[in-house]
């Protein structure tokens, strides 16, 4: 088992910064690829940033160049660094990973299919 928290959610106008941290803790032998999906209400699931085992990014087409994954082994944890934010991307934020290479493969194309998945934190964007 694999538990992730996250943290570093909440609102600012649009034009601003976000960062959004995740701790990782339990068997981390599971987080071959990890990632953050959003989810804004009445929308599906929507894959934002995603790094596989080597720990090469893909991005959303519409975040691309404002938002930035990273990933501290040491420290066992996720972060999304959002900038120039914008009222679209209003949602609540996930972090997620997981083991499987079919799951890793699916979620590097976009759809977040991750076996683990944290509470999510808010992300809130006004105009």
């Amino acid at each position: 088992q694999v538990q992730l928290v996250e943290s570093g959610g909440g609102s600012v106008q649009a034009g601003g910064s976000l960062r959004l941290s995740c701790a990782i803790s339990g068997n981390t032998y599971g987080t071959a690829c990890m990632g953050w999906f959003r989810q804004a209400p009445g929308k599906e699931r929507q894959g934002v940033a995603h790094l596989d085992i080597d720990e090469r990014p893909t991005y959303a087409d519409s975040v691309q160049g404002r938002f930035t994954i990273s990933r501290d082994n040491a420290k066992n944890t996720l972060s999304l660094d959002m900038n120039n934010l914008e009222p679209e991307d209003t949602a609540v934020y996930y972090c997620a990973t997981d083991y499987r290479p079919s799951s890793c493969a699916v979620a590097a194309g976009g759809l977040p299919t991750y076996i683990y998945v944290g509470q999510g934190t808010q992300v809130t964007v006004s105009s």
